[in-house]
């Protein structure tokens, strides 16, 4: 999965109140394709009283479909695809993301747009 925990993502589809919204990744469950959104997909659940404690209404995000929502470039603050480049690190070669909208728009080497 190309997302992870703590990105920016665009939701780009889904529901009309969650179309468009910009949150940060909250969670990532790998095996089912699915993410949670912060201040996306929001539901309600009620809790009836126990005891001494008191019923409550609480709002909490759901999960959403991983395909559903594109990584936010943190340079150009636009939806983009990701892609992957090799670099050499003191002999060790490490894969890191970059995003493909900066290094096409920018004309730039795949090197100068990796998101961190």
């Amino acid at each position: 999965m190309k997302i992870r925990s703590w990105d920016n993502v665009v939701v780009m589809s889904g529901t009309r109140k969650n179309k468009g919204k910009v949150g940060k990744v909250l969670k990532v469950f790998p095996v089912t394709g699915k993410i949670v959104v912060e201040w996306v997909n929001i539901a309600t659940k009620h809790i009836k009283k126990q005891g001494t404690s008191a019923g409550q209404i609480i709002k909490m995000e759901k999960a959403i479909d991983a395909s559903n929502v594109m990584l936010e470039c943190p340079i150009t603050k636009k939806p983009t695809r990701i892609g992957y480049v090799m670099i050499d690190d003191k002999g060790n070669q490490k894969k890191f993301r970059f995003s493909k909208i900066a290094a096409k728009t920018n004309k730039k080497d795949p090197k100068d747009c990796i998101i961190k």
